[in-house]
């Protein structure tokens, strides 16, 4: 959506109401309250707040979760939270697409760190009001089993012990599962997993110890994932980066090698560390009608993946802690709200876009902006790759991306994730220093690489990397609206330009778009 010839110009977001409150075990750090709320609770046009940026009103499904059926369904076995283990029992004795009814009540599992429910294909499982599955911090799985289409809907599940990197609900990452009104909150490792096709609604993800959701699928991609109007607060409380200082391992949602996303109409505040990750080749997401905010990193980080819409998000108050912890130990990286780290879009891999897309979104008062970037040692069979024994979507032979054939084509190309491509038009961007707290280090936008320097082999030595992402890889902002002392980051870390530096030759970045040096301007 351009904005040429016009101030400003946002579409409607998905809007339900707003808020989230505390709970026993829940993470210290408070939720904040969103600027202006539809007291309607359905869909509005967003209404400005006093900086001009429109304010969205976020899904509070965690205060004000939408209640199950108070009696049980025609047909449906009832559970009994009286019963130690009736859930997992019942499941075990009925057929496939057998309904169950959790009564009102603590229901627990057997005192065993393995007991869990292994639903069967089609099982529903439904909450009364109240009705809450409790692991007592013994219990480490809630729900598994490889069953397909599984529904769990109206149930709290709380207090379970994953391990790091596993998850609570649909442990073993079945296909086609449905988790709708549902709270999920306070286990360690992630609340749930995913598998194809699953379907993630109107539920409360919240305060677990590792991740929100980790959707993530051993041996294999996830296709079709749908993650729709829930709320997504306060997760990563064991602060896993700490622990395992570069592990990549933390945040709301952590996507991997996910094909096929749409991300929609969620709150995603208050997690430390990332909201939304987006982790080693994914492709053709849909994120769009969120609103990202308080997230102690970045709101948003797509990372080596592919082909992306990014629009109609408001991103607000993201990314100061470790923009100010940064800024502190006088680390000059312009960490991003919005961080697109060796990804770009690939006409060759087939998705809804062959580009990354972002527009028509609302950044105010996060620490930065957004920054493309590539780590020009980074590469498929490098050490710096991260993604271990992973190549890129191009290359399915890791062993291919070697010398000599890698320091030409096609190889050349094709065995590094490159930031390409990416068209940045039509957001509105706002930083107040005042606000933000910041007087070095922030209100930057960024497009560059460092120096390749390894291995010995590596045909990317150099400025090659950093030539080819700053001016060859069709990387655009255009048609934007800033407010306040932004400044521009181009070609390396050490290069800070003004805004008609950044507009000048040789960049020619932002033509049509507009800057008023004060937030309020």
């Amino acid at each position: 959506m351009g904005i040429k010839g016009r101030e400003w110009a946002l579409a409607c977001a998905l809007l339900v109401a707003t808020g989230c409150t505390s709970a026993p075990d829940a993470p210290a750090k408070p939720s904040v309250a969103p600027a202006t709320s539809d007291a309607s609770g359905g869909h509005g046009h967003a209404t400005p707040d006093a900086s001009g940026a429109p304010a969205t009103s976020p899904a509070r499904v965690c205060s004000k979760p939408a209640a199950g059926p108070a009696k049980a369904p025609p047909g449906a076995v009832t559970v009994d939270p009286a019963v130690v283990g009736d859930l997992a029992a019942k499941t075990e004795s009925s057929p496939p697409n057998t309904t169950f009814w959790l009564r009102p009540g603590t229901h627990r599992l057997e005192p065993d760190p393995y007991a869990q429910v292994i639903a069967k294909e089609g099982n529903r499982y439904l909450g009364a009001p109240g009705a809450v599955l409790d692991g007592r911090k013994v219990n480490q799985y809630a729900f598994g089993g490889t069953a397909r289409d599984v529904s769990i809907r109206h149930l709290t599940v709380e207090r379970f012990v994953a391990p790091h990197d596993e998850g609570v609900v649909n442990h073993d990452m079945a296909d086609a599962w449905v988790i709708e009104h549902a709270t999920i909150q306070y286990n360690s490792g992630a609340g749930l997993m995913a598998g194809a096709r699953q379907q993630v609604r109107a539920s409360c993800l919240r305060g677990n110890g590792q991740y929100g959701m980790n959707a993530y699928k051993t041996g294999d991609s996830i296709r079709g994932l749908v993650v729709e109007g829930n709320e997504i607060v306060g997760n990563n409380t064991d602060d896993w980066e700490r622990r395992q200082p570069g592990c990549g391992c933390t945040g709301g949602i952590k996507f991997w090698a996910v094909d096929g996303a749409d991300v929609r109409g969620n709150w995603v505040h208050d997690n430390r560390g990332a909201g939304l990750w987006a982790d080693n080749n994914n492709n053709d997401f849909r994120i769009e009608d969120n609103l990202l905010e308080a997230n102690d990193g970045a709101a948003l980080i797509y990372e080596t993946s592919y082909n992306a819409v990014i629009r109609n998000n408001t991103l607000r108050r993201n990314n100061w802690v470790e923009g100010r912890a940064g800024a502190k130990d006088g680390d000059d990286f312009p960490y991003a709200t919005v961080y697109v780290s060796e990804a770009g879009g690939e006409p060759r891999i087939r998705a809804r876009t062959d580009r990354i897309e972002i527009y028509g979104n609302v950044l105010e008062n996060n620490w930065n902006g957004i920054t493309l970037w590539e780590n020009a040692d980074r590469f498929c069979n490098s050490p710096a790759n991260t993604s271990t024994g992973y190549c890129t979507l191009l290359v399915k032979d890791t062993g291919r991306c070697a010398p000599p054939a890698i320091a030409t084509a096609p190889l050349y190309t094709d065995c590094r994730w490159k930031t390409q491509r990416v068209d940045i038009h039509g957001n509105r961007f706002v930083l107040d220093p005042s606000v933000v707290g910041c007087t070095a280090e922030c209100a930057r936008m960024a497009v560059f690489a460092n120096d390749g320097t390894s291995p010995d082999w590596s045909p990317y030595k150099g400025r090659r990397v950093a030539d080819a992402i700053t001016h060859q890889q069709q990387n655009r902002w255009h048609d934007n609206v800033y407010r306040g002392p932004w400044s521009f980051v181009a070609g390396d870390r050490s290069r800070t330009l003004s805004s008609g530096q950044w507009q000048g030759t040789p960049y020619r970045q932002d033509t049509g778009s507009t800057f008023v040096p004060r937030a309020g301007g």
